[in-house]
């Protein structure tokens, strides 16, 4: 018969167990897996947004031509790029074009797609049908859109003027041949072209706003009006800031519409900052003069997108 011993730990020792990470383990941890979740969007953005932009900056203090392509020089000439451009007075006219048809397009797309997006948010008949025909102008490429209205606008084969004619109301307009008609005939056609968007956001805003609300404003008889501008509009306030927001920077740079359309005349009376760009980059093939313009656009969006985060954080407060 055999006995078997078991052998006690010796007094004061235990068993090793699995050292725990500490806290500031723990912590280097998480931040490395924040970092590895946010590095292919911080990669991407140097790659497609940050080196294009200092690319931009440093070609509009070069002397970029289409010989540097092939030879790869392009010497630095200081200002002179940005002096040539300040001087010329179609960059003037531009800037001035930009800012009336930028205002005037968010005016107008913002004040219709509100007044539709209102009427859609009552219930009739047709409601779905008829808001989702409103959308095709928004889902027609942009430069299919400008090449149809250019059809419809003509001076002499024109619909509009066809249809002015025949109800005995002129029917002979240069819309897009004269001047004084041009820019607001542009200006018209990106309105239709913004309306949709305008409406979709502005109805989702409004099927947010609490009903309760509307029916507290009808107890107390606040009127129609009363009740949209104390109570719809203060409510909508996020939501317009946003269709204000990404309208402007969609329009302040737009150039196919306009290229389809009038190509930036007649007697530069459409040309904006983006069609400049374009002329003087890929018509005259001054590089440079191009880069600088394009800085400008650049500057100009950075300066509202400044101006847009320092109201939402004066309201955050």
């Amino acid at each position: 018969m055999t006995t078997s011993t078991v052998t006690a730990p010796a007094a004061g020792r235990t068993p090793k167990a699995a050292a725990a990470p500490g806290p500031s383990r723990l912590r280097r941890r998480r931040r490395i897996a924040q970092w590895g979740f946010v590095a292919p969007a911080v990669v991407f953005m140097l790659l497609f947004f940050g080196y294009p932009l200092v690319r931009n900056v440093v070609m509009s203090f070069q002397h970029y031509t289409p010989k540097t392509f092939f030879t790869g020089e392009a010497p630095f000439n200081g200002t002179g790029n940005w002096a040539h451009v300040f001087q010329d007075a179609l960059f003037g006219k531009a800037l001035w074009h930009t800012l009336v048809f930028t205002a005037g397009s968010l005016l107008g797309q913002f004040c219709i797609g509100l007044a539709l997006a209102v009427f859609f948010s009552r219930r009739f008949p047709l409601n779905g049908v008829l808001r989702s025909l409103i959308l095709l102008p928004w889902l027609v490429p942009m430069v299919v859109s400008g090449i149809v209205w250019r059809r419809i606008l003509d001076q002499d084969t024109g619909v509009l003027n066809s249809f002015l004619d025949t109800v005995g109301i002129g029917g002979h307009t240069p819309w897009l041949t004269d001047p004084q008609t041009a820019l607001l005939s542009v200006i018209l056609v990106n309105i239709w072209i913004g309306i949709p968007f305008n409406m979709v956001i502005l109805y989702g805003g409004l099927q947010e706003i609490p009903k309760e609300l509307y029916e507290a404003a009808s107890l107390d008889g606040a009127s129609a009006w009363r009740t949209f501008r104390s109570l719809t509009l203060p409510m909508l306030k996020p939501v317009v800031t946003v269709v204000l927001v990404l309208g402007f920077m969609s329009t302040v740079k737009i150039l196919d519409l306009i290229l389809a359309l009038t190509d930036g005349g007649p007697a530069d009376a459409t040309q904006t900052l983006g069609t400049l760009t374009y002329q003087n980059s890929f018509v005259q093939l001054d590089f440079g003069a191009g880069a600088v313009v394009g800085n400008v656009l650049i500057m100009i969006s950075a300066v509202f997108a400044v101006f847009y985060l320092r109201a939402n954080r004066t309201e955050g407060k």
